[in-house]
């Protein structure tokens, strides 16, 4: 049986916290994600292709999608970005927003693409291999130029 909150104790509040916390975060990486689309698609379309996940006839075609795919991100509705990663949701405990929204969009969409001859390796797999450029992107954001 699930627990009831109240709205006058401490604890409602604390829970309210945490989620405001949590949507700030997730409203944040995705408006970091249109400073760096260019450089992102491409370091992510690299490795996706180095790692041998993604196999392609075409590596600047592959980066175009993933672009498309930021950028439509950048613009998304909640209910779009939910919708579109409830497949992927439970791979990782803490999945972040961008990382899982391009695995979706690579899993779903790019598997289908012209371009693109196959996709190897497990979900898990291409998740880390985006999570990675996404976190050094996204945290290279947050620094002072001093420090980049």
């Amino acid at each position: 049986m699930s627990k009831v909150f109240r709205k006058s104790t401490r604890e409602a509040s604390i829970l309210s916290k945490i989620e405001s916390s949590k949507e700030h975060a997730r409203r944040m990486a995705i408006n970091g994600v249109k400073d760096c689309t260019e450089s992102l698609s491409n370091a992510i379309a690299m490795k996706l292709v180095e790692t041998g996940l993604v196999e392609t006839t075409s590596k600047n075609s592959l980066e175009e999608q993933i672009k498309g795919s930021l950028t439509k991100l950048t613009r998304a509705e909640d209910f779009d970005v939910d919708y579109q990663v409830a497949p992927f949701r439970n791979m990782v405990p803490q999945p972040h927003v961008v990382s899982m929204y391009l695995t979706a969009f690579v899993l779903e969409h790019l598997i289908n693409h012209k371009d693109i001859v196959d996709i190897f390796g497990e979900d898990i797999e291409i998740y880390s291999c985006i999570n990675q450029q996404v976190v050094k992107f996204l945290s290279r954001e947050k620094l002072p130029d001093e420090f980049t």
